[in-house]
């Protein structure tokens, strides 16, 4: 039956199986229409040999209503409040209930990057759940002061002390780096880290090092980003009280020979700073973190010095490689690179634990020197990072498929004559230790040819690949590194190609690489 009201129409589908020839069976409708649940207005419209019918109808549906009858809306809310109350309540035994992975919800987590929701009990506290899908960005640098000049421990000041978009970012990065395989307890349990972000990877990396007082020595890799020994050397140099050692990190007895030698040396130096990059640039070497990490906290006991163990972790982000869960005390990222994403970020981040000794002693420190020095990115640069870690998985996942097919293939190439890739199993002589510490061997691969020459010229003859330096874009990139190192700091093999597998087809990769090494072989032999 479908009654007509003044303002509107309501429909009621009514089992009746009297039939009915009266002319007059509608009366007239009243002006208002009903509650949905109440039924009153039928009597003005059944005939008199319906109206028991009618009585009985509404009987049924008053016992419907009587027994919690929800509307849809209802039923949402009562639902969402349910999986609140469960999630809670840690219920593991309910079906609902999140459940461990082999990469433990991270992917979900990246996905949904920056994004502070209500949902399944993550933040309880918040009663809006009509938030947009993207991290908000926040372009202010000053705040309004409250009337009573309290600005509250969480307050907003001045955008070099802190800002709600680089918050995001920051907070988003501890959980990331602290993530233990759990994703309930990883997304809604307070992270085992703390994060403070800078204008770029070489401001993170001085910030660490002003963090910790001087006099303090160094030890860092002999394969190493150039950017470390140029600051270093050009900048906090001897004068600053820093001492620095160029170690072998690959061979575990030449570390602790070394961290003995300048403890002894250096015996008036309050810091001894442990620095690992893994994999390395450019050689892609492997360090062992947890065996370092191991070996640092026992020579504790026999070193006067503070030791503090930092892991330059570019090359291989959360994802693939969580450093602090191996027991380092500082990791730190250019966030221009994989973290961005797409060659428009110019970022770096610094992570340190919370459950180490110097990690601790550390993070309240990252966060002076970040607001004393002001070198902390902008709004938009933080707001593009947690763009790019929305997809940061599914990149690095295609980089790394690239890569080890590229480097199967380059490996048994004529005119290369040797390939550095943690994942060629039987030729790199540290893929145990990445297979140990990475859940994939990375995206970065360098190769060496005959002569500089030919390095140069097989840059110069790739057409779908590009020439530029940095790393971790969505297009492959080549550099001829030894040409960009200072001269007189030079450690690049002057054959050397580094390579930054992007999303391209394979393919066409292989065919360009294969191409360009063709063209130089015939280049060079003119």
């Amino acid at each position: 039956f479908f009654f007509f009201g003044g303002n509107g129409v309501e429909s009621w589908k009514i089992n009746i199986s009297s039939k009915t020839d009266n002319p007059n069976f509608f009366t007239s409708c009243p002006t208002s229409q009903p509650d949905h649940h109440k039924f009153d207005m039928f009597s003005t419209f059944l005939p008199r040999q319906l109206i028991c019918r009618h009585q009985i109808i509404k009987r049924k549906i008053r016992a419907l209503n009587s027994r919690g009858l929800l509307t849809p809306g209802e039923a949402g809310q009562k639902a969402y409040e349910t999986r609140v109350a469960r999630t809670s309540q840690g219920n593991s035994d309910n079906k609902s209930a999140p459940s461990k992975s082999t990469k433990g919800g991270m992917e979900t987590f990246l996905s949904h990057a920056g994004l502070h929701h209500n949902n399944h009990g993550n933040n309880t506290e918040d009663t809006n759940l009509n938030q947009p899908l993207c991290p908000p960005l926040d372009f202010a640098t000053t705040y309004e002061r409250p009337p009573d000049s309290d600005y509250g421990p969480n307050g907003l000041v001045y955008g070099r002390h802190s800002n709600p978009t680089r918050k995001i970012l920051e907070e988003t990065m501890s959980r990331l780096e602290s993530w233990d395989g759990s994703a309930h307890e990883s997304a809604t349990l307070e992270p085992k880290a703390v994060t403070t972000s800078y204008s770029s990877g070489m401001a993170a990396i001085g910030s660490i090092l002003l963090a910790l007082e001087a006099p303090l020595t160094i030890l860092y890799p002999d394969d190493v980003y150039h950017g470390v020994p140029t600051l270093l050397h050009d900048v906090l140099s001897e004068r600053n009280g820093i001492e620095k050692y160029r170690v072998d990190f690959t061979n575990l007895q030449e570390v602790e020979d070394s961290i003995m030698k300048a403890s002894q040396t250096h015996k008036e130096h309050q810091n001894l700073v442990v620095w690992m990059e893994s994999p390395s640039n450019p050689l892609c070497r492997v360090t062992d973190i947890q065996a370092i990490c191991d070996l640092v906290n026992n020579l504790k006991p026999s070193v006067k010095q503070r030791m503090t163990t930092v892991v330059d972790s570019t090359w291989a982000p959360p994802c693939i490689q969580q450093p602090l869960l191996l027991g380092a005390d500082v990791v730190m990222h250019s966030g221009t690179k994989y973290l961005g994403g797409h060659s428009d970020v110019l970022l770096g981040l610094v992570v340190c634990s919370t459950l180490t000794e110097s990690g601790q002693h550390i993070g309240p420190r990252m966060h002076t020197v970040q607001a004393a020095m002001g070198s902390v990115p902008s709004p938009l640069e933080c707001w593009l990072t947690l763009r790019g870690m929305r997809s940061l998985h599914l990149r690095v996942e295609r980089q790394c498929n690239n890569a080890m097919e590229l480097a199967e293939f380059l490996n048994n190439h004529q005119h290369v004559t040797k390939v550095h890739y943690p994942g060629l199993e039987n030729v790199y002589p540290h893929y145990d230790v990445a297979k140990k510490q990475m859940s994939a061997f990375g995206g970065m691969m360098s190769i060496e040819v005959e002569s500089e020459a030919m390095a140069m010229a097989v840059a110069g003859g790739v057409g779908t690949i590009r020439r530029a330096t940095s790393l971790g874009g969505t297009e492959t990139l080549i550099e001829h590194r030894a040409s960009i190192e200072p001269p007189e700091r030079r450690y690049s093999p002057p054959g050397l190609l580094r390579i930054s597998l992007g999303l391209e087809d394979i393919n066409d990769l292989k065919d360009d690489l294969n191409t360009a090494l063709e063209i130089a072989s015939e280049v060079v032999s003119e």
